[in-house]
């Protein structure tokens, strides 16, 4: 596998996010991705950079163009030094949520994404990790 760019940028405040969904849009456009692959994956960059934000109290985002073969892909790695996640399966799970929201964000991350890991330890942080290929 070939990495063609990578770059880190900084999640922690809302402005942060509007910055990663427009590089996760532009990096999806470079790697060739239709408008649906574009959008399955800046919104799933969208709901992972928030939670990043509200219950990791920021962090980082890597963002990787990768080549392998003839297929190109877009790795979106999101990491902090929050709280943890303390039942990954139970977040994943729809409908469940610390928070006022409707408890589909990683879930819906997940089904929007090809792959899709989250490696969490309580008291440390939380890292996730996503790809779309085309």
């Amino acid at each position: 596998m070939i990495v063609e760019k990578d770059d880190t940028m900084p999640v922690r405040t809302g402005e942060d996010v509007v910055r990663v969904r427009q590089e996760v849009r532009n990096r999806s456009i470079a790697a060739g991705f239709s408008l649906v692959d574009q959008t399955k994956i800046v919104t799933a960059a969208s709901e992972v950079a928030r939670n990043t934000i509200d219950y990791g109290g920021g962090g980082t985002l890597r963002l990787l163009v990768l080549r392998d073969g003839v297929k190109r892909g877009v790795r979106l790695v999101f990491e902090d030094k929050g709280p943890g996640i303390p039942d990954v399966k139970l977040a994943l799970s729809d409908g469940y949520t610390t928070g006022n929201g409707l408890g589909l964000g990683l879930g819906g991350a997940r089904r929007l994404s090809n792959e899709f890991e989250v490696h969490s330890v309580a008291g440390q942080g939380t890292k996730i990790t996503l790809a779309r290929w085309k």
